[in-house]
């Protein structure tokens, strides 16, 4: 079936077929959470949260799918990778989800998906967040570009601009390697060397040693493949040292959590990856439903690309609902329904899945943060 193009037309369709085919199956549905709504990475956790939040709310507003209603529970793990699990299984347990959603941070998902429970439970997970570039794994999808595509866009405009002499960082991790392997590759396809690298220890913000390795280099630009946390504290620290390089940080980086640490002088050039469109102005269909559903029901958390993000994820859901059918709203339906959705536009921004690639987009801008904290695209 060819997607709606539009939201308010797949919801004005989904109701109609509801009233048509009566009440019996209809319910509500429950999207779960288990996110670091407290402790380094809150920020990043309360605002992907929010999104999803807004998206909830604007599909039950025009009465739902299928005759559906949703509802969105949440755990903290505060970023302890030793909870998640624990509170993914008490989610299973006390809400009877039919879809995850919204997991931050290398260790925790681990957790989940090393313990199995996703195929014992028949259910996928929509939207996460990591350090890493991370192997395929059954019934995990994701709705932005991967690690791998933001570094090649980076070494892209370092290319452009004559940058040829570039550090990297990045957190300590089982699949540290497939980050530095991409960094290496993405270096040579654009003739630049990374002339230093230099780790964090995973979940933390210790970036000191980093900081004094990558400085001894002296790069002309060093990429942040870390945590918002470990990146604010990389900035502060090596600006503080007088680092003059460049710093072009991924899309685990939010602006809002670099604002709350950082003075001008520290932000002023910044450039960060990202992976949706801006929450900040009106760029096609998918921002501006972003917008009217913020407005209509404002966050309580400053707009963000991690908002806009919990957006989309929380958007997929709905359509995979949608395409599972008025009878199909199960763990299992919508978990087909995600494996074969190979094509669903959002209004310029495209989600589609294929077998061994469940990234869902390719999307990738830079934008420069300001002095003042603005981002400029």
């Amino acid at each position: 079936m060819t997607p709606f193009r539009s939201l308010s037309r797949l919801l004005t369709a989904a109701t109609a077929a509801a009233m048509l085919a009566g009440t019996a199956h209809a319910a509500t549905l429950v999207i779960a959470q288990v996110a670091p709504l407290s402790g380094l990475e809150a920020s990043m956790g309360r605002s992907y949260a929010a999104g999803l939040q807004i998206a909830v709310n604007q599909v039950n507003k025009a009465g739902g799918i299928n005759g559906n209603t949703f509802a969105l529970v949440r755990k903290d793990d505060a970023g302890r990778p030793d909870e998640t699990l624990p509170a993914t299984r008490a989610l299973l347990s006390e809400s009877r989800p039919v879809v995850l959603a919204g997991y931050l941070g290398n260790q925790g998902l681990d957790s989940v998906l090393g313990s199995g429970l996703l195929e014992k439970e028949h259910i996928a997970l929509v939207g996460y967040r990591t350090t890493e570039i991370r192997a395929e794994a059954p019934l995990l999808f994701n709705v932005r570009a991967g690690l791998r595509e933001e570094i090649g866009k980076i070494a892209d405009h370092l290319a452009t601009v004559g940058i040829s002499r570039v550090g990297l960082l990045y957190e300590e991790s089982p699949a540290a390697a497939e980050l530095r392997a991409a960094a290496e590759e993405a270096g040579r396809r654009t003739h630049i060397t990374i002339v230093a690298q230099a780790s964090y220890p995973q979940g933390t913000a210790k970036v000191m040693p980093a900081v004094e390795v990558l400085s001894t280099a002296t790069p002309q630009a060093i990429i942040l493949a870390a945590s918002g946390s470990a990146a604010a504290a990389f900035i502060e620290q090596y600006r503080g040292l007088n680092g003059a390089a460049q710093l072009f940080a991924t899309s685990g980086v939010d602006v809002e959590q670099l604002v709350k640490r950082l003075g001008d002088e520290h932000l002023r050039g910044v450039a960060i990856a990202q992976v949706t469109p801006s929450p900040y102005k009106i760029t096609g269909r998918l921002a501006r439903e972003f917008s009217e559903a913020a407005a209509a029901t404002p966050p309580d958390v400053p707009l963000s690309f991690a908002l806009m993000e919990g957006y989309i994820a929380g958007r997929v859901v709905f359509e995979a609902v949608r395409r599972a059918g008025a009878r199909g709203a199960t763990r299992e339906g919508v978990a087909a329904a995600l494996e074969a959705m190979d094509s669903y536009d959002l209004g310029g921004y495209q989600i589609g899945y294929r077998p061994n690639n469940r990234a869902g987009s390719r999307y990738v801008e830079l934008s420069i943060v300001t002095g003042t904290g603005r981002l400029r695209q």
